[in-house]
């Protein structure tokens, strides 16, 4: 497998574009870039096929869909055998309240990244948790305040 090809300054301001505003017409890239308009989506399509552009989604806001309070837990598994972790992915992975999960290693197992709407929604979700096969060990953070909640990797505009 080859190694993607290397972002030039164009490749880069469309990407920070994109990452603003994933509906922005061609024409108002192409001038946004300082490009015309083929070259500006020729590019595109060339990142998209590269694989630097995966998809185009609209961003939900969470606080009104799922609630806001943010929970990061730590779950620890009994044994760490590819069984008992493709158990746990694929129960966890149904879960809605859980926004992000995150293999680990270190002390604890897993981390996921869980949204609610209050303490009792937690300790609604919580309980489901405990009840997953194989999981020995739940601790539990809360989000005071998100400082950083970005989409996508900062894309630096200087190589």
């Amino acid at each position: 497998m080859s190694d993607p090809p290397t972002l030039d300054a164009y490749d880069r301001r469309i990407l920070q574009h994109l990452t603003a505003n994933g509906r922005i017409t061609w024409s108002d890239l192409a001038e946004a870039i300082g490009l015309s308009l083929t070259p500006t989506i020729r590019r595109v399509r060339q990142l998209e096929e590269t694989g630097y552009i995966t998809g185009y989604f609209a961003r939900l806001d969470e606080r009104q869909l799922a609630g806001s309070m943010s929970a990061f837990v730590s779950v620890t598994l009994e044994r760490q055998v590819r069984s008992a972790l493709d158990a746990f992915e694929a129960r966890v992975s149904t879960l809605p309240e859980v926004m992000s999960g995150f293999l680990m290693s270190g002390g604890a197992d897993y981390l996921l990244r869980c949204v609610v709407r209050d303490l009792d929604h937690y300790r609604d979700l919580l309980d489901l948790l405990t009840k997953v096969p194989g999981v020995a060990h739940i601790q539990s953070s809360f989000a005071l305040k998100a400082f950083i909640n970005r989409p996508a990797p900062l894309i630096r505009l200087d190589p």
